[in-house]
């Protein structure tokens, strides 16, 4: 892929993940709970099967898991990192803005 596709699609991926986890450590009051629950997601992203199949047949669940993850392409990774790094620049910025005084919800 391209380039700037690549840029592009890292760029919404961090503006998307920091919208969502600001709204959520804003809402709940919890700093870093999107950054505790961001690899569930990432695992909901990668993954086919259902999450059911985790509780039925876990082993073999893993295991599918396990290749999904060995075959991501470097581009997939570089995105969801930059997924993940706009959840902790969320959960940094409502630290920061916090102690700074401001009172959210």
């Amino acid at each position: 892929m391209g380039f700037l596709f690549g840029f592009v699609l890292s760029l919404l991926f961090f503006i998307l993940f920091f919208g969502i986890a600001f709204i959520i450590n804003m809402l709940l009051r919890a700093s870093w709970l999107m950054a505790i629950v961001f690899p569930i997601i990432v695992i909901l992203i990668i993954d086919d099967i259902s999450i059911w199949s985790y509780f039925t047949s876990p082993v073999s669940a893993l295991s599918h898991l396990q290749e999904r993850f060995v075959n991501l392409e470097t581009f997939d990774v570089i995105v969801l990192i930059s997924g993940f790094l706009g959840t902790l620049v969320a959960g940094y910025v409502i630290k920061l803005l916090r102690k700074k005084g401001y009172q959210m919800f």
